[in-house]
């Protein structure tokens, strides 16, 4: 089990989520579709159904993201907590990195419409690049 999870937390989470997380510790997909790479920026698209929900991936990069149409989403974090939100259309929230420092989750759409975010990510961070090789994974 990966050091960053705590075992009282990781006994909460399902069996497939627990499994999963572990399976893509280096999944460098942050959205559901690359729109754009430069040798500067990764813009991505993440596009959930009511239901759907991207896998797990790493955040390496310093990166933002502005919500498209607004929803209900829940998030397993690397820490072992389940979080749910609420997004508004236009809100936006950005994320630093150190050399080594990365976050892990995932994404899935509770609520009954769209969701729909543009993330952006900044290729000269303190930490390299992850490998796109990884497959994405988004799943009903």
């Amino acid at each position: 089990m990966n050091a960053n999870l705590t075992e009282g937390a990781v006994t909460a989470w399902p069996r497939s989520a627990r499994e999963e997380f572990e399976a893509n510790q280096f999944n460098g997909h942050v959205g559901t579709q690359l729109l754009s790479e430069t040798d500067r920026v990764r813009v991505w698209e993440i596009r959930l159904a009511p239901g759907e929900r991207i896998g797990f991936h790493r955040h390496v990069l310093d990166y933002f993201w502005t919500t498209v149409t607004p929803g209900r989403a829940r998030l397993y974090r690397q820490d072992g907590s389940v979080v749910e939100s609420t997004y508004a259309a236009g809100e936006t929230r950005h994320f630093v990195y150190g050399r080594d420092e990365y976050t892990i989750h995932d994404l899935e759409n509770i609520g009954e419409t769209d969701l729909c975010f543009t993330t952006v990510e900044f290729l000269d961070s303190a930490n390299k690049p992850l490998d796109l090789s990884v497959p994405r994974s988004v799943t009903r």
